[in-house]
């Protein structure tokens, strides 16, 4: 019995050492192509932005001999290479802003999105350097009633273009254009958009139609700088730029972005994205940013080709938090020095917040909501309040989107005459909207889209706008990039 034991013993610490001797073969780990330090033993969903997961591949091969694993000189050289490689990968993900945030992150001027947020977009890489192309075009048919309603065939667009050059490993430059053909294809008067406000034509306020945008929206460049791994600063220069001030822009939120219409409460909460003369400064504490901004309080004036003068006259701060990768929130407060041009003896302090969901649900679908509210107080005016509620669901080809709004308006605002000018009227609008994409997914988007948007207003103001029920009605294409995708960004990088 004793000699069975002790040659089972020895068969057993024989066997092990063998086994021990033996090479194991690695386990296969999984990453984010968008985010490096997100790692898995199995394959599955990045948690942050719902990307397929890739496999990591092996930096250096094997050579056995005698069963013991030797590395050539020739492949710690690979193995080296791989190692520079991956750094450059995680480099170029960064945000063409500040390159200590994620690419998923960066919003319109220096705002930030929740860092799951989908990317509509093309990338090139140009060496060491990155270059993103994206934006949308809307052509359409939109029908409004009333008394004040209009019916057109127009097409509200914009394109964009991010550059980022990396300056060593802490330091970044980036360069920003944003452009719209709005003044060839909304003309000066802008497009027809029910109790819409804000800027003027032909020296007389808009009213009831959106302004177009300039051809020049954004001109912008930063250099960042990254001095540990959580803490990082930049400036901003912008000329015309956006500055700390407000939520990202509406068409450049996720949960707006299907909706070819802008905000009611867009003169509230979002309207100095286009600001000719920009200088901002921030600095970022791991998921916190706390930035400030010197601008011109003078919004666009009637030229949209041209660039306005600059006076920065104007300021404002906003601090940002992103507590998960789903959310990302603002407050903002800012004076703005006679921002209406018939207006010179006016000024305005804005006040907003907001707060961004994004969720990935998978491969291929995501929905995200933005609650935003702003205020102004204007001189002569007091205060008045505006409210968003919107949201965006896409499953593969199919989205449905909706915006709920209430905002204060005074009479001033929608042009009214005598005693109504200085009384202020609550509007309540709410949208519904649906894109079935006939492209998609390979390269560009195509999709058939359908809104209808109720309104709701004061009887007060039926001597203006008749007894008819206010409602718009449009139909459109929405065409812009696909969802970018793991695999595109891989090949863009070889």
């Amino acid at each position: 019995m004793l000699r069975f034991l002790l040659t089972f013993i020895l068969v057993a610490t024989i066997t092990s050492a063998l086994l021990a001797q033996a090479p194991k073969p690695e386990a296969t780990q999984y990453t984010c192509v968008m985010h490096p330090e997100v790692i898995q033993d199995h394959p599955g969903r990045c948690p942050k932005c719902g990307m397929e997961l890739v496999p990591i591949k092996e930096d250096h091969r094997k050579h056995r001999t005698s069963n013991v694993e030797h590395r050539t000189s020739n492949e710690e050289a690979v193995h080296q290479t791989a190692h520079h490689d991956h750094a450059m990968h995680e480099m170029k993900m960064q945000s063409s802003v500040n390159l200590a945030d994620p690419m998923t992150q960066e919003g319109s001027g220096t705002s930030w999105l929740p860092d799951s947020s989908p990317m509509y977009e093309r990338m090139f890489m140009l060496g060491q350097d990155m270059l993103m192309l994206h934006g949308a075009a809307f052509p359409r048919y939109t029908n409004v009633s009333t008394r004040r309603g209009d019916d057109r065939i127009d097409a509200p667009n914009w394109l964009m273009g991010m550059f980022s050059h990396p300056l060593g490993d802490s330091a970044q430059f980036g360069v920003r254009l944003m452009m719209s053909l709005d003044p060839l294809t909304e003309g000066g008067r802008g497009y027809p958009l029910l109790f819409q406000s804000g800027e003027s034509w032909h020296d007389q306020p808009l009213h009831d139609r959106q302004h177009p945008h300039d051809l020049f929206s954004e001109l912008s460049v930063t250099y960042s700088q990254k001095f540990t791994p959580d803490l990082s600063s930049y400036i901003y220069f912008g000329y015309p730029g956006e500055p700390a001030l407000g939520p990202p822009t509406f068409m450049h939120r996720i949960s707006a972005m299907d909706d070819p219409d802008a905000p009611l409460g867009h003169h509230w909460q979002d309207s100095s994205h286009v600001t000719f003369g920009v200088a901002t400064g921030g600095l970022v504490w791991r998921t916190v940013k706390i930035e400030g901004s010197v601008f011109t309080g003078r919004e666009p004036d009637e030229d949209r080709y041209d660039f306005d003068r600059p006076r920065f006259d104007s300021a404002s701060g906003r601090i940002s938090w992103n507590p998960t990768p789903d959310l990302a929130l603002q407050f903002s407060h800012g004076y703005l020095k006679s921002p209406e041009g018939l207006e010179p003896t006016v000024n305005r302090h804005r006040t907003t917040a907001s707060i961004i969901y994004n969720k990935a649900l998978g491969h291929d679908a995501n929905w995200a909501t933005t609650f935003v509210w702003g205020q102004n107080d204007d001189t002569h005016e007091g205060k008045t309040q505006s409210f968003l509620l919107e949201s965006n669901f896409q499953h593969q080809r199919d989205t449905f989107y909706t915006r709920l709004e209430r905002v204060e308006k005074s009479g001033h605002e929608l042009v009214l005459e005598g005693a109504d000018l200085a009384k202020i009227f609550p509007i309540y609008a709410a949208s519904f909207g649906y894109v079935h994409d006939f492209t998609h997914g390979n390269g560009v988007d195509v999709g058939l889209g359908a809104q209808f948007t109720i309104d709701h207003r004061p009887d007060e103001l039926d001597r203006y706008y008749g007894d008819e029920v206010g409602y718009g009605l449009e139909v459109f294409l929405r065409i812009r990039p696909s969802l970018h995708r793991h695999h595109e960004m891989v090949d863009a990088m070889k």
